[in-house]
C-alpha cells in the first residue's frame, strides 16, 4: 500500500472507530509503530486529527478527508467512469466540470481525447470547459485545444473548488451543453448532494445553466445523505456509475427516466 493510500485508509478506520492506538493501527496496516507515529504526527499537523498519548482521535468538526487523500477511493471505479464520460463529449461542445476526484479522472481523460484536436470548433478550440476547480483548470490549460474558463471565487482547499459569490457572478451568464456532476451523494428521494454548502451552492447554479446533467459517482455515492442539496433527481438526466452500485437503486433511478451507464 502506497502511502497516501494508508494514510487515507487510517482516516476512514478513526472516522469508523472515533479513537485508535499505536499498536491497532501498527497491526492493521502490517506497518511498524514508528512508521504510524510519523504518519499520525502529519495528519495532525493537517488538523486532520488529533494526537493522544499512544494514539489518535478524531477532530471534533465534521470529518472530511481533503482532495489530495480521497484521490485512492474507489480509483478503479472512477477511472472507468472518466472514460465513459469523456467519450460523451464532442467537438464544439462547451462542457462543465463541478470538483472531486471522478471528476478530476474526467478532465485528465479529456485531455487524451486526441481525436478531437482536428475538429476545431468555437475560437479554433475543440471543446470548451467550464470549472470552478482550479486543480482542474491547471491540468487542462496546458493543452492548446482546450478552452478553459474558471468562473473565480475563493478556494476551498479541501476541494480546491471556487465558490462563494465571486464565483456565482462568474456562472450566471454563462450557457453549458453538458455537465458532468460530481457528488458526495446521489438518491432518488434527495437528489444530488453535497457535504459543504458553498460548494452545493455553485454546483446548483452550473446545473442549471446546463442543457444536460449527468452525474459521475461510483456505486458507494447512491443512497448516500449528504449535508446539502445540490439539486433534485430531477435535473438529472444521466448516471454514470460501475457495477458495485445497488442493482434496487439502479432500477429505481430508471423508472424515472433517468439513463444509467454501469461501467
Amino acid at each position: 500500500m502506497l502511502r497516501h493510500e494508508r494514510l487515507s485508509a487510517v482516516l476512514d478506520l478513526l472516522a469508523d472507530k472515533g479513537s485508535l492506538s499505536v499498536e491497532q493501527i501498527a497491526k492493521s496496516f502490517e506497518v511498524s509503530p514508528a512508521t504510524v507515529r510519523r504518519d499520525l504526527d502529519e495528519l495532525a499537523e493537517q488538523k486532520l486529527l488529533r494526537r493522544t498519548r499512544g494514539g489518535a482521535v478524531l477532530q471534533s468538526v465534521a470529518y472530511e478527508l481533503p482532495l489530495r487523500y480521497r484521490t485512492a477511493r474507489q480509483h478503479d471505479e472512477k477511472q472507468r467512469i472518466a472514460v465513459k464520460a469523456a467519450s460523451m463529449v464532442s467537438a464544439g461542445l462547451v462542457v462543465g466540470l463541478n470538483g472531486g476526484t471522478t471528476n478530476t479522472a474526467v478532465a485528465h481523460e479529456l485531455a487524451m481525447r486526441s481525436d478531437l484536436v482536428a475538429e476545431r470548433g468555437r475560437d479554433d478550440f475543440a471543446f470548451v470547459v467550464v470549472t470552478n476547480a482550479v486543480n482542474i483548470a491547471n491540468e487542462l490549460a496546458v493543452w492548446p485545444h482546450i478552452k478553459i474558463v474558471v468562473p473565480g471565487g475563493v478556494a476551498r482547499s479541501r476541494s480546491y473548488e471556487l465558490i462563494g459569490p465571486l464565483a456565482t457572478r462568474g456562472l450566471q451568464d454563462l450557457t453549458m451543453d453538458l455537465m458532468f456532476l460530481a457528488v458526495d451523494a446521489l438518491s432518488k428521494t434527495h437528489g444530488a448532494a453535497a457535504n459543504h454548502e458553498g460548494e452545493a451552492e455553485i454546483n446548483r447554479l452550473m446545473v442549471e445553466h446546463a442543457r444536460r446533467v449527468v452525474v459521475v459517482a461510483d456505486g458507494s455515492k447512491l443512497e448516500r445523505h449528504a449535508f446539502c442539496r445540490i439539486c433534485d433527481i430531477a435535473s438529472v438526466s444521466a448516471l454514470i456509475t460501475d457495477s458495485g452500485a445497488n442493482p434496487a437503486t439502479i432500477q429505481e433511478l430508471r423508472a424515472l427516466g433517468i439513463e444509467v451507464e454501469i461501467v
